[in-house]
């Protein structure tokens, strides 16, 4: 069985690497590995760097970025993507494209692989979000052949969408697998790397990400001023994260830089990547995790790690009660922060899955018939 993955970017490796560990170990799979997509880019800390550290050969490397960080830009990439991955595909040929989430780049692949005639299974599908990530993300779904959904709610979601029941498998989260078998702590020498204050996570410590909103992308800039307003004012140790390449990164970058060169008393030092074995830890010890990256409501449920979600862009996605949702606003952000700091850790939660998820995964695709012709359920 062949098998064509595509990873485009930090954190589609990050929650993939556990399903691609097995696959890659299994003499039954033919593993192929196409990186594109940020994964290649070194100002977003270029992933595939940790893809081949962590032995995983790379099949092939794909550029399809364009410069510019504005929603033409990104529909042009995805263009490029149809056209690149169409031709890997080709070289590939293999019986299954998997592909996870709702990158941009990632229904590019989709376009590519189901107009080839080749079968598509996609995990995390089914989840409702805010920007046009909810888009993409459900477009995928109706490209797609087979579905590995994280949770129950969102396994309804796609037989809602018209799929057959027998191709949806909700068995989790891989992630989850991430989440259990990280260390229990991060390289100090990895802790150098940045730019900023020297880090010690012996003390308290706050964890940011804050990506841009596609559907609010003139707002960007504005929008992390406040976050790092609030950020000023807490005044803790900072690890901030790079923002993905979606329009208004150079809005939330620019703004970044600006705070730091007028701010140089802050404790923020920023980082453009970690390995997923070191992020999860961080994440973990974290007083507290602020910003709108999913990994805060899905990998931050499995540790029970207090989260203030920032903006709309993970709205609708089922979230635990350590999530506390705010609006763009310093004030509210600060008040925010400090309840979860003085809340403390939250219960761990089961909602996204449980540890062997990756294992389930890759046993059900093992079992996978291929085919082409998809047909609409109707129901009542």
């Amino acid at each position: 069985m062949k098998i064509s993955t595509v990873l485009v970017d930090r954190a589609n490796y990050g929650r993939l690497k556990p399903v691609l560990e097995i696959m890659n170990s299994d003499a039954d799979i033919d593993l192929n590995l196409v990186c594109t997509g940020t994964m290649l880019l070194d100002r977003f800390g270029k992933a595939v760097d940790l893809v081949k550290k962590d032995g995983f050969d790379v099949t092939e490397e794909i550029y399809i970025e364009l410069e510019g960080s504005v929603p033409s830009t990104m529909a042009k990439s995805i263009g490029l993507a149809v056209i690149e991955l169409s031709n890997a595909f080709q070289r590939q040929s293999p019986d299954f494209v998997l592909l996870i989430g709702d990158r941009s780049e990632a229904l590019g692949a989709a376009i590519a692989a189901v107009y080839q005639n080749y079968c598509l299974i996609h995990i995390q599908g089914g989840e409702i979000t805010g920007s046009i990530d909810e888009s993409a993300r459900h477009a995928i779904t109706k490209l797609a052949h087979y579905h590995f959904p994280s949770t129950q709610q969102s396994r309804d979601n796609i037989v809602q969408m018209g799929e057959r029941k027998e191709t949806v498998f909700s068995f989790g989260c891989p992630s989850v697998d991430v989440v259990k078998s990280a260390s229990i702590g991060i390289d100090s020498l990895t802790m150098m790397e940045g730019v900023g204050p020297s880090m010690d996570l012996e003390k308290e410590y706050i964890l940011v990400l804050f990506h841009p909103v596609t559907t609010e992308y003139q707002t960007a800039e504005k929008n992390m001023i406040e976050v790092l307003e609030a950020i000023k004012e807490i005044d803790m140790q900072t690890v901030l994260i790079w923002p993905n390449i979606d329009a208004g990164s150079d809005g939330v970058s620019q703004a970044i830089r600006r705070f730091r060169e007028y701010n140089h008393s802050t404790q923020l030092h920023a980082y453009k990547n970690f390995d997923p074995e070191e992020y999860i830890p961080l994440l973990e010890h974290a007083a507290c995790a602020i910003g709108n990256s999913s990994s805060f409501i899905r990998d931050a449920s499995f540790l029970g790690t207090p989260v203030v979600l920032v903006g709309t862009r993970q709205d609708g996605r089922e979230r635990t009660k350590a999530v506390i949702k705010v609006v763009e606003n310093k004030d509210k952000i600060v008040d925010a922060v400090k309840y979860q700091i003085n809340h403390g850790r939250y219960e761990v939660s089961n909602l996204y899955g449980t540890v062997g998820a990756s294992t389930r995964i890759v046993k059900q695709i093992k079992l996978l018939e291929k085919y082409k012709q998809k047909q609409f359920v109707t129901r009542s």
